[in-house]
């Protein structure tokens, strides 16, 4: 068995199958850049294999290669939240079903991720997406961008929203950058938009800050259309940016993991 611990990658899921066939590329390009490490694929709802399963799968994996019976060989596991903000399904859903999957599985050692963002290689993806929809690096100052995000009910991370837009506008030299939430939070997409119009931007675009397509993500670009922004970026999808951060978050965690289990010295 490998030494280093498997990476499961929990996604939310969605109906919509260009959100699994996304979540599929962006693990794929992991792979190619750590060769040799083992990358699983669990969802929330909506999409099979469901993280218990997967879960349940590396278990019995785990028991049929064991020594013998008395062998206490356990499986590490690195659980990474496919998820850009740390809000309920990061504080609640994982961990309920991640402490749910360890009391019945005591052959796996389950150690929970941070979630993706913050990060400069999200903003280097944002980046990217506009640059590929048409932003020229001349437009800069006169253009407005809405970070449209899916949304939440967590102050905590509509903050975090707030806060990235304020860095991006500082560092990078937009005229203006404004957040806008598909959901739960306002402002909307069209709003944020119309907002940016209002405030003399010659140019408005808009770059959803969304992993992978489906419901919201759509309803980003319909609040784009409705508003007529100048420039629609993808979502992030499986860029280059996201597979090297989920990697840095999988050392992060595996580091912490090492350091918990490593003995305090006693002066």
């Amino acid at each position: 068995m490998d030494a280093r611990p498997t990476l499961l990658v929990i996604a939310h899921g969605s109906r919509d199958p260009r959100h699994a066939a996304t979540v599929s590329a962006l693990c794929a390009r992991v792979r190619a850049l750590r060769p040799g490490l083992r990358v699983e694929v669990g969802y929330l709802d909506f999409h099979a294999p469901r993280v218990p399963r997967v879960l349940e799968r590396l278990a019995d994996e785990t028991a049929g290669r064991r020594a013998g019976p008395a062998s206490g060989r356990v499986r590490d596991v690195v659980a990474l939240p496919l998820l850009l903000t740390r809000a309920f399904h990061a504080k609640s859903d994982i961990p309920a079903v991640l402490r749910e999957a360890a009391a019945r599985l005591p052959r796996l050692a389950v150690h929970q991720a941070a979630v993706l963002g913050p990060s400069a290689l999200l903003t280097a993806a944002l980046e990217r997406r506009l640059a590929q929809a048409g932003v020229r690096p001349g437009d800069r100052r006169s253009t407005g961008v809405v970070l449209a995000a899916a949304g939440s009910s967590d102050p905590e991370a509509i903050a975090v929203i707030a806060e990235i837009a304020r860095e991006w506008r500082r560092t990078a030299g937009w005229c203006a950058v404004r957040p806008a939430f598909a959901s739960a939070s306002l402002p909307r997409t069209a709003d944020a938009v119309r907002e940016l119009r209002a405030e003399g931007a010659e140019r408005v675009a808009v770059a959803p800050y969304v992993i992978a397509p489906g419901f919201l993500p759509d309803r980003i670009a319909a609040g784009a259309r409705e508003a007529g922004a100048d420039v629609l970026a993808p979502v992030l999808g499986a860029a280059p940016e996201l597979a090297r951060l989920l990697l840095r978050r999988y050392d992060a965690a595996v580091a912490d993991r090492a350091g918990a289990d490593r003995p305090a010295l006693i002066a």
